[in-house]
C-alpha cells in the first residue's frame, strides 16, 4: 500500500460509525473499581461522573484534565484528527475552563496503514489545537489492529467558577449549543447510504470547538452543564439531572438536527451505540405516545464532538442566548427545562 492509495479509515474501525463510549451501565461497574480521593486538593473526581477532572493548585488556579480517543469516524485522515481533538477539549470547555496544553494518544495498525495517514491526523489535531490557543507537547503510541486517536487535554480554572453536571435547579432552562445526529450521519457514511461531500455538515460541527460555548458560560451566569458525546443527548441529560436530583421536560420539536439525519435514521443508518443509549434510559424517559421510534433514537444517537448542553436559570436565559448569539455558536436552542422530580427522570414532548 503507498501513501496516495485511496484509504476508507473507517472500514478499519469496527465500531459502528460514532464514537461510543462504554454504555452508562458498564461505566458504573468500572467506576466502582476507582477509590474515591479524600484529598481536599481534588474538586472533581471519578466519582462525579463529570466531563474532566479538576486538581486544586493554588487559591485562584486549578487544572481541568481530561481524556479523549477513538476509532475513525470520517475517512480524511486530517479531519479525523480535527474532530478527535474538537472532541477532547470538549471537556474542558464544559468544565467552564480554558485549555492549555495536550498530549497524543495514537494506535496505529502499522503494517497496514501507511504513517503518512498518520502524519496527517496528527497535522490535524495540532490545528485544532492551536486554535483552542494549546500546545501539543508529547504523547504515546502503540502498534494496534485499529488506528485510534485522540488527546489528553489539560486546562485552567478558577477553582470558584467550576461548571460541574451538578447544579441544575427546578425552573433551569436547558440550552443545547450544536445540532445533533453525527452519530446517524457517520454510520451512514460507513454505510455507504450518504456520499462524503454529503457529510460536511456534521464535519464541520464535530470540528467545530466550543470554546464561544464555554465563553459564553462565564459570560452569564450558568448552574450546570456538560458536553453531549457518546452517551447522547438523553443520556447526558439523564446524568445532569441524577447529579443534581432533579427532572426535566424536553420539547423534541425544538431539538436542532443536522441535515438529512431523519431522512438517514430511517434507512437503518443507526449506531449500536444508539441503541444502546436509547436501552439505557428506557426507564427513566418518557415519550409522548406519538413519537415514532426512529425520534426517539435520534434523541439518543451517540454522538462525537457535539455541543453543551447547559442548565441556567431563567433570569439568565436572554443573556446567555445573547452571548451564544455573539460567539456564533452553530445553535443556541432552548430545548427544555429542569423540574423537581425523580432525579434523572426525563419527559419527552
Amino acid at each position: 500500500m503507498t501513501a496516495t492509495a485511496p484509504v476508507r479509515l473507517t472500514s478499519y474501525s469496527h465500531g459502528a460509525g460514532c464514537a461510543c463510549k462504554l454504555g452508562p451501565n458498564d461505566l458504573a461497574q468500572v467506576l466502582s473499581h476507582i477509590p474515591v480521593a479524600t484529598d481536599a486538593r481534588v474538586l472533581v473526581d471519578a466519582s462525579n461522573r463529570d466531563d474532566a477532572a479538576v486538581f486544586k493548585l493554588t487559591d485562584d488556579r486549578a487544572l481541568v484534565a481530561t481524556v479523549d480517543f477513538f476509532t475513525p469516524v470520517v475517512d480524511d485522515p486530517y479531519d479525523f484528527g480535527r474532530v478527535a481533538a474538537a472532541n477532547a477539549f470538549s471537556d474542558v470547555y464544559a468544565m467552564g475552563g480554558t485549555p492549555l496544553l495536550a498530549l497524543n494518544l495514537v494506535g496505529w495498525p502499522r503494517e497496514k496503514l501507511p504513517f503518512e495517514l498518520l502524519g496527517e491526523i496528527l497535522r490535524g489535531g495540532t490545528e485544532i489545537a492551536h486554535e483552542a490557543g494549546a500546545f501539543v507537547l508529547g504523547g504515546h503510541s502503540v502498534d494496534d489492529p485499529e488506528p485510534k486517536y485522540g488527546m489528553v487535554a489539560i486546562g485552567e480554572v478558577h477553582p470558584d467558577r467550576i461548571v460541574t453536571n451538578a447544579g441544575a435547579q427546578p425552573g433551569d432552562v436547558l440550552i443545547l449549543t450544536k445540532p445533533i445526529g453525527t452519530g446517524v450521519l457517520t454510520t451512514a457514511l460507513k454505510r455507504d447510504l450518504l456520499p462524503a461531500p454529503e457529510l460536511a455538515p456534521a464535519v464541520r460541527s464535530m470540528t467545530t470547538l466550543n470554546a464561544g460555548a464555554g465563553r459564553a458560560l462565564r459570560a452569564a451566569p450558568v448552574h450546570a452543564a456538560t458536553d453531549v458525546t457518546g452517551f447522547g443527548l438523553l443520556g447526558h441529560l439523564n446524568s445532569v439531572l441524577r447529579a443534581s436530583r432533579a427532572a426535566a421536560d424536553l420539547e423534541a420539536g425544538s431539538v436542532p438536527l443536522l441535515p438529512r439525519v431523519r431522512e438517514m435514521a430511517l434507512k437503518g443508518a443507526i449506531p449500536s451505540g444508539t441503541k444502546r443509549n436509547l436501552a439505557s434510559v428506557a426507564q427513566a424517559v418518557t415519550f409522548d405516545p406519538a413519537m415514532a421510534e426512529v425520534d426517539r433514537l435520534i434523541l439518543a444517537d451517540a454522538q462525537t464532538s457535539g455541543g453543551l448542553l447547559i442548565s441556567a436559570p431563567e433570569s439568565s436565559r436572554d443573556q446567555l442566548l445573547a452571548a451564544l448569539k455573539r460567539e456564533g455558536t452553530l445553535a443556541a436552542a432552548v430545548i427544555g427545562r429542569v423540574r423537581a422530580g425523580e432525579p434523572g427522570s426525563i419527559s419527552v414532548r
